[in-house]
């Protein structure tokens, strides 16, 4: 039996969550991984009642819950708060936009996430940090390593005291390395396991689609990290062997247009080696769910997830508990 196979539903939060728990068991999905956004997963209302009605709409089609995800809100607990955020904040998070109540208030709610998935009886959050120094990516003017230092500081004095509320209520939190957040790659992944002091509630939602067009190895990710890969996206990613009108930054085009150097793709019709992932996996012993985070503004969604949990099924298999020569030894 290979891993569950779910469907992140962030991509989906437009439409009704019955509507996509039908969709999703026609789509062939075990399950779903709850967006904490739309009417997906109200963690506002997530009382044991509300808790155990999502449980058995998703059972309803023959769905199972491993883990919700908290992406927008967990933006904003580090980050450099503007009016992006407003577009993205449920409205008491948002408040009065300043961004030292803004943080506090998208904090209280990532520990009433974890309250949630307790009362869920799931023990993984998903989602983003945010980051006090993003904006120092590229340096210039020039940024020193105090400047870094100074902001991965701030990072864990806001993230420590949230694992540790998570901890405590037995829940890990899985940060999506990706580009805005404190950790981006395999260099500031390391950093920022360092600066938490390597909290054994914090760890890591791995996702190759966003390592593949940065030239990160997505592979050694997974060996690095092996014990800190506490959840997995599957989201492909292609990139051009050309030059190209706009670079890895992107140049101000949306995803999809002509001239980028990048974009998403349905699983397998990119350039991540999902083989090689798997056997990694496998190495590694992970046997958490493969979460289709399906995003491709190339191709029609619903025919595109139909086709993503297919993908994975046929692309997972089990790791091998004997040795392929053992059979040649004489007994």
């Amino acid at each position: 039996m290979g891993r569950p196979v779910t469907l992140f539903t962030g991509q989906w939060a437009d439409l009704p969550l019955e509507t996509l728990c039908q969709k999703a068991s026609a789509f062939g999905y075990d399950g779903l991984e709850l967006a904490c956004w739309g009417d997906h997963f109200e963690v506002s209302k997530a009382d044991q009642a509300y808790c155990n009605a999502r449980k058995a709409l998703l059972a309803k089609y023959g769905l199972k819950l491993f883990s919700i995800s908290s992406h927008l809100v967990g933006q904003a607990v580090s980050d450099r708060i503007d009016q992006r955020h407003k577009g993205i904040l449920p409205d008491y998070i948002w408040g009065d936009g300043i961004t030292e109540n803004v943080r506090k208030r998208a904090a209280e709610e990532m520990i009433k996430t974890a309250e949630a998935a307790a009362r869920l009886g799931i023990s993984q959050v998903n989602g983003f940090t945010g980051s006090p120094i993003w904006h120092l990516i590229y340096s210039f003017p020039p940024v020193s390593q105090q400047m870094i230092d100074e902001g991965f500081n701030e990072f864990a004095a806001a993230w420590i005291p949230l694992m540790d509320r998570y901890k405590a209520l037995g829940i890990k939190f899985g940060l999506e390395v990706h580009p805005t957040e404190i950790a981006f790659d395999i260099a500031s992944a390391e950093r920022t396991l360092k600066a938490m002091n390597y909290h054994p509630a914090f760890g890591f939602n791995y996702d190759p689609s966003h390592f593949g067009y940065q030239g990160v190895d997505y592979l050694n990710f997974i060996f690095k990290f092996s014990e800190k890969i506490f959840h997995v996206h599957m989201k492909d990613v292609t990139w051009s062997d050309a030059r190209t009108d706009a670079g890895v930054f992107g140049g101000y085009l949306d995803f999809g247009m002509k001239g980028r150097y990048w974009d998403f793709r349905s699983p397998g019709r990119g350039k991540i080696k999902f083989e090689d992932i798997i056997r990694a996996l496998n190495r590694i012993g992970y046997k958490g769910p493969l979460s289709v985070e399906w995003e491709d503004s190339g191709m029609d969604r619903e025919y595109g997830a139909k086709e993503a949990a297919a993908f994975v099924r046929r692309i997972d298999f089990p790791p091998s508990d004997v040795a392929f020569d053992a059979a040649f030894e004489k007994k």
